[in-house]
């Protein structure tokens, strides 16, 4: 957010603060969360002078009558960090607002199957289907909301082209009106539990049966990194982008992709590099010893991570404590009651 602005402020496209602009965005993205469908909404500098007096109309702002205005994707684009991009603009009513004139989200969660059973994961997953109470499935502000009720319209999970020796990449596609805070790690990680076997697809109905389960079972939600917004829907919207800035995000997104791919083969090598050294093999000895430092320093560093990615088959190693069964957090009731006490 803050990139977006020093681009808009250093192309002289805003000026004032966020509240005079109207600024909202239509999702809250963690830390670490990516995005490939963030919308926000605000008031920008335009050439379309017309517009700006008479107010929005799709007849003055139709895709052809907007030949003069500013290509904002390409302005914006040639100032921002190489990881944030502007995909397309589109002009909005006065009273537009990217967070609550959205219709839906779609979120996108992706994961290596390893040992997992997706099919079990699919049947509990149509389970999140409908309007449901999710005040177990979030992190819960007690302060600030106060209706837990969301509403999910699909979900599937799905493999990717995507594999790394026997694992094969999958995801998780969740689409629904409106999402609370952490709500899809907090599914996946149960579904996690559901596809290792450890929990039964019928968790998720006592968890969405909060009359039964009014307190949250403690769990550790999945981690953010696989987490993408995929997409945001509206009515009556048409995003534009001039062929010129198109083809410059084509090949702007295209380089990335492979410079991804480049460090992906480069870590692979050290990873085979790695394992040759592990099984005693001779050809490493002529290695200089600041490099054998480096090796094993990555080898020790790979563990680690590896570790934290393959946490599934250690829980399941380890004596698992079901859901229902486990210490729970404060109500939302009680939270309530501790803050007016406070």
């Amino acid at each position: 957010q803050s990139e977006i602005f020093k681009a808009l402020e250093k192309t002289r496209l805003v000026s004032g603060d966020k509240k005079e602009l109207q600024y909202s965005r239509c999702g809250r993205t963690d830390k670490g969360v990516s995005s490939v469908g963030q919308v926000i909404s605000l008031f920008l500098r335009t050439n379309l002078k017309e517009a700006a007096i008479n107010g929005y109309s799709g007849e003055i702002f139709s895709e052809e009558s907007c030949g003069a205005e500013i290509d904002y994707v390409k302005l914006l684009n040639r100032v921002l960090p190489k990881d944030i991009r502007i995909m397309g603009w589109s002009p909005a009513p006065i009273d537009f607002s990217a967070r609550f004139s959205c219709l839906s989200r779609e979120y996108k969660y992706f994961f290596w199957k390893e040992n997992l059973d997706v099919e079990v994961m699919k049947t509990a997953g149509n389970k999140f289907i409908g309007e449901h109470d999710f005040r177990n499935f979030c992190k819960m502000d007690a302060a600030n909301v106060h209706n837990y009720r969301r509403c999910i319209t699909s979900f599937d999970i799905f493999p990717c082209n995507e594999r790394f020796e026997d694992d094969e990449l999958w995801a998780v596609k969740i689409k629904g009106s409106a999402f609370l805070w952490h709500q899809i790690r907090c599914m996946v990680a149960v579904l996690f539990l559901i596809g290792q076997r450890l929990e039964s697809p019928n968790v998720i109905d006592e968890l969405l049966n909060v009359e039964t389960t009014p307190r949250k079972p403690q769990y550790i939600m999945a981690p953010e990194i696989p987490l993408v917004l995929h997409s945001c829907e509206f009515e009556g919207l048409g995003f534009m982008c001039s062929s010129d800035a198109r083809q410059a995000l084509h090949t702007h997104l295209e380089k990335e992709c492979r410079s991804y791919k480049l460090q992906a083969a480069i870590f692979n090598e050290a990873l085979l590099s790695s394992s040759c050294a592990l099984y005693g093999t001779k050809s490493y000895i002529s290695i200089p010893t600041c490099f054998l430092f480096l090796l094993f320093s990555y080898w020790n560093f790979c563990f680690a991570v590896n570790n934290q990615l393959n946490s599934r088959k250690t829980k399941k190693e380890s004596a698992h404590v079901p859901l229902i069964s486990r210490p729970t957090e404060p109500s939302y009731e009680e939270r309530r009651a501790k803050l007016n006490a406070g």
